[in-house]
């Protein structure tokens, strides 16, 4: 595989700036002289990391686009071999002209993340350096693009590698009981064994302890607005984003779809979504969207429960605090600018069980950071924050570091049980490779094919 030159768009399809196409292997040059023409006739000789001005050709000898060709001369580049890259003009049709001309000239179109594969194959990044690119992308805080930069920097993957060098330490010590059983070294040493085992357990555990909190700042809450026709959903998800976002009337029904959003609370992104008041109706639009609000709360993290402080319980608002059961919630009490209230945080007290009830205007914005302020304590409670050395945000980690958490455990158990030293052995062996699998010293052809089918096909 790494023998064929491959090429892709990798700008997004649409009118911009630029367009960028792609070309990385051996034969990268010799393609782009193909279909590429400027005064510098031998540019390609004069060394890399230069951009030279010229245009490309279809097989008629007609221009194409007026260009920049960017040349990387291998190992110093991103795949560690020799990359072009061809800046044309933004635009939808001429760079899938060019891409199909590198294609015709002997490129082979790049699969999903095969760039990214291929600076892991060669050794430039590894694995969870590889994997924190889709996270760079997709960061929706500047505490998630900390944090995915963190990782590409290769501060995640420097924690693994101390630990896998102290499991081959520890593997050696129980070995040497098999390779020389004479010396007795198994009742000198099993003390020490768990002493160490034990501590290298405690590291593991501790980044599985922050692992949720990663979780957290790299994929967002999803929280749902959830109350009555006319309580404020619209007004609140508008003060929270600090923009009319959602159309707001004294009409009844007026939100009768789902409207998600993003905010950024204390570096947490919170999908925030709005929904169609829950009433009865005999409306088969506003039928549908209820169904709809319905379906959310079974899949929502948080919910934040709405009431109008202007008017009394009703046996509807009663329904809605049933539907959300022992779901994580706060139940905020609207329109607190209101002269005359006849619901406040006191009835409430029994219909929360003990979650947080808050007096809000999201006309007036008052009670907004007390808001904020309340949904990061309750998300983040018992968890480590961003200020912490180093943070798991991918799932995939977090349950190679459980693996390797069990079979340590239990290399321990086995120790102290006095069970033979070549089965002790196993389970350490079975630690080291769990972590492996995070940086990819330890990989598998299929676990490698399943994390670059998430990355787009010009990465």
């Amino acid at each position: 595989m790494l023998e064929d030159t491959i090429a892709a768009i990798s700008t997004p399809l649409g009118e911009g700036g630029i367009g960028i196409v792609r070309l990385s292997g051996p034969a990268a040059v010799d393609i782009t002289k193909k279909i590429f023409k400027s005064k510098k006739e031998e540019w390609s000789a004069a060394g890399g990391h230069r951009l030279i001005y010229g245009h490309i050709y279809d097989q008629a000898g007609q221009s194409v686009d007026e260009v920049l060709v960017g040349y990387m001369k291998a190992p110093h580049t991103y795949t560690r071999e020799n990359i072009v890259e061809i800046n044309c003009h933004g635009g939808i049709v001429p760079t899938k002209k060019i891409l199909e001309l590198v294609l015709g000239a002997g490129a082979r179109l790049a699969r999903p993340g095969e760039f990214s594969l291929r600076a892991f194959l060669n050794g430039r990044i590894d694995l969870a350096q590889a994997e924190s690119i889709v996270d760079v992308i997709r960061a929706q805080t500047e505490t998630g693009l900390k944090l995915a930069v963190a990782q590409l920097n290769g501060n995640l993957s420097r924690k693994i590698s101390v630990l896998q060098e102290k499991l081959l330490g520890l593997l050696a010590q129980v070995e040497a009981n098999i390779d020389f059983p004479e010396d007795d070294l198994e009742e000198s040493t099993g003390e020490e064994l768990v002493h160490l085992s034990g501590d290298l357990l405690q590291r593991i555990k501790d980044l599985i302890k922050g692992a949720q909190a990663g979780k957290i700042y790299r994929e967002g809450i999803r929280t749902i607005i959830i109350g009555r026709p006319n309580v404020g959903k619209s007004s609140l998800l508008n003060a929270l984003l600090r923009e009319n976002r959602a159309i707001v009337t004294d009409i009844p029904g007026t939100t009768r779809d789902i409207i998600e959003e993003i905010i950024n609370i204390r570096g947490i992104p919170l999908k925030i979504i709005d929904t169609a008041g829950l009433h009865e109706t005999e409306n088969i639009i506003e039928k549908i969207g209820m169904e709809k609000t319905r379906e959310m709360i079974g899949k929502a993290d948080l919910v934040l429960v709405l009431l109008d402080a202007g008017r009394s319980l009703a046996e509807e608002d009663l329904d809605i605090i049933s539907y959300v059961g022992d779901k994580k919630a706060v139940f905020l009490v609207n329109k607190d600018d209101l002269s005359e209230k006849k619901i406040g945080v006191e009835n409430m007290a029994g219909l929360a069980a003990g979650r947080p009830v808050l007096r809000i205007s999201a006309k007036e914005g008052t009670g907004l950071s007390e808001l904020e302020e309340k949904i990061f304590e309750m998300v983040m409670g018992g968890h480590l924050s961003v200020t912490d050395e180093v943070l798991v945000t991918n799932t995939r980690h977090k349950q190679a570091l459980e693996t390797a958490a069990r079979h340590l455990e239990e290399a321990v158990a086995e120790i102290k049980r006095n069970v033979p030293v070549d089965v002790v052995a196993i389970d350490i062996r079975a630690a080291w490779e769990a972590l492996g699998e995070i940086t990819g010293s330890a990989v598998t052809e299929d676990l490698l094919n399943r994390i670059f089918a998430d990355f787009c096909i010009g990465k």
